[in-house]
């Protein structure tokens, strides 16, 4: 005999995925009539969710009288938006020319190595989401990267694994 989830709504691993959507058709609802909402709109989904899978994008579309296809492409166009699920911290690593020519790309291929994943993905653990950026305005602390909002400078593949533990070590 199974089990009647709306009996137990905590046993429904849906239940909060509801709430989620719930809040975020309240605020379109509140904001779908104004003009030019849709970014904000999407924002707060993003915030709420994580990320912006296609199903919610779906949900938003719908629920905004709006054809998928301006959705996604609202999403797929700003690199703000993400349709993966990012981890907890963004590590960002400078590959403008100060930083490439002083060992950036090393800095990227010891970070697939340490964490596992490719640039543009995010590690199993959740911990981390990988990126590369053309530039992050600190061509004089060469080769720079950043996690979150803080900046490393002159990083070499020595350092990477220590910046890192930094925020593992945090996390345990």
């Amino acid at each position: 005999m199974g089990t009647d989830a709306a009996k137990c709504p905590a046993c429904d691993d849906t239940v909060e995925e509801q709430e989620k959507l719930r809040l975020i058709g309240d605020f379109i609802d509140r904001y779908k009539e104004r003009e030019g909402s849709l970014i904000q709109v999407l924002h707060v989904a993003q915030q709420t969710y994580g990320y912006l899978p296609l199903h919610l994008q779906k949900f938003i579309a719908d629920r905004m009288g709006k054809p998928l296809s301006e959705v996604s492409g609202v999403v797929t166009f700003y690199s703000f938006f993400s349709t993966q699920p990012r981890g907890k911290h963004t590590i960002r690593v400078c590959l403008g020319t100060a930083c490439y020519v002083r060992g950036g790309k090393k800095i990227v291929d010891k970070l697939q190595d340490v964490l596992g994943v490719g640039v543009g993905n995010t590690t199993d653990d959740q911990l981390f989401t990988f990126e590369v950026a053309r530039c992050i305005g600190a061509c004089g602390l060469a080769p720079a990267m950043m996690i979150d909002d803080e900046v490393f400078k002159q990083v070499n593949a020595e350092k990477v694994e220590a910046i890192l533990s930094r925020y593992a070590d945090a996390e345990a």
